[in-house]
Order: structure tokens, then C-alpha cells, then sequence
């Protein structure tokens, strides 16, 4: 059985990665003569873009974890009132209830790359304002940018965050 483990598994899981995009090695995209992993997620706190969900590794992929603080736990409050209380500073307007929790709250492995439609709506109207651009354009933006659910089915309707900010630029 051993032998099944450290050979025919390995290889196995070997063979299913290269019929991944980017063939086991993560999906990348060179912008500006810079190389980003798509399906890593990217520190972004710059107003005129889009944030991301926030890492509890500072977006170190070769840390890759959760905080491993319950939800009562002191620190981890703190830690996820100092995010709210930012985001309400940057975005003006927004009521405290309104802020998805993705926006605030890291990911198990704190490197989702993705945040939810709702978190990327809250932002339109900072961007719209710092960027000169009408909010309807970036509506659409969003729009087009919405990946489905794996099948159909599996998980949730989703944004990636760094797809969504080089769109952004690229809006004339």
C-alpha cells in the first residue's frame, strides 16, 4: 500500500494537473511587464481599484492559512473592526450592515483571489468618484466580469479581484 501512495497517487495527481489551466503550475497573467497568479490573491488597497479579500498571510502563498481565530476571539475582532472601520472611511455612505463579510474576513486559506458580486458593488460608487467614471460603466464592468458557478451548480457567483482591476484600466 505504501508503494501506491508515494508512486501511482503522485503520478496520478500529477496526470490530472496537467489538464488544469496552466497545467498544475497556477494560471498567470504578465500586465505592464509584471507576472500576477490569477488564482492567488493580490494585495490591493489603492482607492482606485477594486480591493481584495483580505489574507490572513499578507497574500504569501508559501504561507497559505486562515488565521485560525474563532469568531469570539478577541484579537480577531479587533483585527476584523480595524478592517470595517477602513472600509468605511474609503467608502463614504456605506453603513457598517452593509459590508459584505468577504471584505472583512479572510479566507480559509487566505489567498482567495475572488470576493463576491455584493462586495464588488459596494465599491463601485468610491471608484466611480476617484476615477472620474460613471457608475453605470462600472456596473457593466462587474457585469461581464461574474464568473458562474463550477457546472451550474458548485459554489457561488464570484469576482476575481485582479481580472476585474486590469478591466478597469483598460476602460477608456
Amino acid at each position: 500500500m505504501p508503494c501506491f501512495f508515494c508512486g501511482i497517487y503522485t503520478l496520478l495527481v500529477l496526470g490530472l494537473a496537467q489538464l488544469t489551466p496552466g497545467k498544475g503550475g497556477g494560471q498567470t497573467i504578465n500586465e505592464k511587464g509584471k507576472k500576477y497568479y490569477v488564482n492567488v490573491g493580490q494585495k490591493i488597497t489603492d482607492d482606485r481599484y477594486f480591493w481584495s479579500r483580505p489574507s490572513a498571510v499578507d497574500y504569501n502563498a508559501a504561507g497559505a492559512a486562515g488565521s485560525n481565530k474563532g469568531p469570539s476571539n478577541p484579537d480577531y475582532l479587533k483585527t476584523v473592526q480595524q478592517r470595517i472601520d477602513t472600509f468605511l472611511v474609503h467608502n463614504p455612505g456605506i453603513q457598517k450592515a452593509d459590508i459584505p463579510s468577504d471584505l472583512v474576513t479572510a479566507s480559509g486559506s487566505g489567498l482567495d483571489p475572488h470576493i463576491s458580486v455584493q462586495a464588488a458593488r459596494i465599491q463601485v460608487k468610491r471608484i466611480a468618484v476617484i476615477r472620474g467614471i460613471d457608475e453605470s460603466r462600472l456596473q457593466q464592468l462587474l457585469k461581464q466580469s461574474i464568473e458562474k458557478p463550477l457546472l451550474g451548480l458548485l459554489g457561488t457567483e464570484r469576482i476575481n479581484v485582479l481580472k476585474l482591476n486590469i478591466a478597469l484600466d483598460q476602460l477608456k
